[in-house]
């Protein structure tokens, strides 16, 4: 058999876990747990959590930010998204690539601006527009600043897995 068809016809190579509700639990144990019930998209103030393809709510922030209300960790029943609030909701940060404004030399401040936590702030630099350091220990993941990037700048960077829960 032709080894490049093999490949061809094979599974695909997993990518990352999609990101779940704030306060979900490890990937494997939040599908174990999950029901699919979608109390938690129902609660969702935002409309940021929506049903994902195979039916477990993902997080969408394409169009929608988190408000870290916590009222999805209330909704669960199953455990499949924590109940301790005072955690990180989750456990990534943000990065802004070259293709900022910014980095153009365009004057553009709306990330930061949307920053509530103030972990986007913008370094002056002579001859050109200020750039954009984010301070992911600030960061809470809410994802305001993805959302409204007029170019597309801004991606979500995993720290580590969520850790297993019993």
């Amino acid at each position: 058999m032709d080894v490049s068809r093999r490949r061809f016809l094979g599974g695909r190579t997993p990518g990352p876990a999609p990101f779940r509700p704030p306060w979900s639990v490890s990937e494997a144990l939040f599908l174990d747990r999950c029901t699919r019930c979608d109390d938690c998209l129902k609660v969702c103030p935002t409309g940021l959590l929506q049903r994902g393809p195979a039916g477990f709510p993902l997080a969408d922030f394409s169009e929608a930010a988190c408000t870290l209300c916590g009222d999805c960790a209330r909704a669960c029943a199953t455990g499949a998204i924590g109940r301790d609030t005072t955690l990180r909701p989750w456990l990534f940060g943000i990065a802004i690539s070259e293709g900022c404004l910014a980095a153009q030399g365009v004057e553009c401040r709306v990330c930061g601006e949307l920053c509530d936590t103030a972990a986007i702030r913008f370094r002056p630099r002579i001859g050109g527009a200020p750039l954009p350091e984010v301070d992911n220990t600030l960061c809470t993941g809410c994802g305001a600043c993805i959302a409204p990037c007029p170019v597309t700048a801004i991606q979500r960077v995993a720290f580590n897995p969520a850790p297993e829960l019993p």
